[in-house]
């Protein structure tokens, strides 16, 4: 009995595992690359909240870990990795919901969202 529920939750485990991952590589389009550099420039560091006395955004902050997760291999992620790659993609689908009228191009809405990963004018 105490095997089957091991295996039952190893399982559940697994899954929301995999889950994590697609829904993180579905959301987050720019690569690490690409990120690194977007961090970069001063439309990156001027986006975003930050915390009361923080030099640097919540976001800005939130990219630098996404280029490390972008960097590791799979089998190298830990539970601490999973738990901000699933704040990513809430952050991710919570910003895309509230996208302004009009061209995007140059908004600090944008900007925000290329902070976390993804850039809504990538195809």
């Amino acid at each position: 009995m105490a095997n089957s529920t091991a295996t039952r939750a190893e399982q559940k485990r697994d899954s929301r595992r995999a889950e994590t991952l697609r829904n993180f590589k579905k959301h987050v389009n720019l690569t690490a690359r690409q990120l690194e550099r977007w961090l970069q420039t001063d439309p990156s560091r001027s986006a975003g909240r930050r915390r009361s006395g923080a030099s640097e955004s919540v976001g800005h902050e939130s990219g630098r870990k996404i280029v490390d997760l972008l960097r590791k291999k799979s089998g190298e992620y830990d539970e601490d990795d999973l738990a901000h790659m699933r704040k990513v993609v809430g952050y991710i689908k919570r910003h895309l919901s509230q996208r302004p009228d009009g061209d995007v191009t140059e908004t600090r809405w944008r900007h925000s969202l290329m902070n976390w990963g993804h850039d809504p004018l990538k195809r």
